[in-house]
């Protein structure tokens, strides 16, 4: 299982985008957003598709659904989720449901979710040495009469340094942000948990770009 904290990116500068949620690429009607899932070894083992739809502005705030899908090796499709962006005043809200591992099945597979909208905050005023605020989320699901719960926690966000990432879809100055995260998913009472420390490497006015872990990580291959 591998811990999906995914946004995207798009090729302009930042200085341009610092106060502007327009150039966040999950922000922008109907876009197709596809990342690369990546094992230990930095194969490609999966990928996942995001629509963006139902964008609405009101003043500095954007928000905007999102609709995924997992793809295996073969491209057989093998789960589904949904999720909610925000933007104020240029800082990017990220639904917490984003960062739930996707599997056939699985928590982030198509369901009835019951969960209020909790939201990881990615300041433009971040810099290096910065400490970023945590988040937790709860959910409650029925999948198919499967009972599951999923309680998360992402912790200890730091700003570790800025650097220069490339990757198939391009190239970006992003700051590199080191996180921890505990999560417990219970089916039917019973109980599994995860403990995941990574980074992820988040360009200002544009998303996260690109995560690591130890269990693999993610990168973005192409915007449509």
């Amino acid at each position: 299982m591998k811990l999906l904290l995914l946004l995207g990116a798009a090729i302009c500068s930042m200085e341009i985008y610092a106060q502007d949620c327009n150039g966040y690429y999950f922000l922008q009607n109907n876009k197709t957003i596809e990342m690369a899932i990546l094992n230990k070894k930095g194969e490609q083992s999966a990928k996942q598709v995001y629509t963006v739809s139902n964008v609405n502005n009101s003043g500095s705030s954007t928000t905007a659904d999102l609709n995924t899908e997992m793809f295996d090796k073969k491209g057989k499709s093998t789960a589904k989720g949904k999720a909610r962006i925000k933007c104020d005043g240029g800082m990017m809200m990220v639904d917490m449901k984003m960062s739930i591992p996707m599997q056939p099945g699985g928590p982030a597979a198509e369901s009835d979710v019951k969960a209020d909208d909790i939201y990881m905050e990615y300041p433009t005023t971040m810099n290096v040495g910065d400490n970023l605020k945590n988040a937790s989320m709860h959910l409650d699901m029925d999948n198919n009469g499967m009972k599951q719960t999923v309680d998360m926690e992402i912790f200890d966000r730091k700003v570790e340094s800025k650097e220069s990432v490339t990757t198939p879809a391009g190239s970006w100055d992003c700051y590199k942000i080191s996180y921890k995260s505990k999560m417990k998913i219970k089916t039917m009472g019973i109980g599994m948990p995860m403990n995941i420390e990574g980074v992820e490497y988040f360009a200002p006015g544009f998303g996260v770009v690109k995560t690591q872990s130890k269990n693999g990580g993610t990168e973005i291959i192409a915007i449509r």
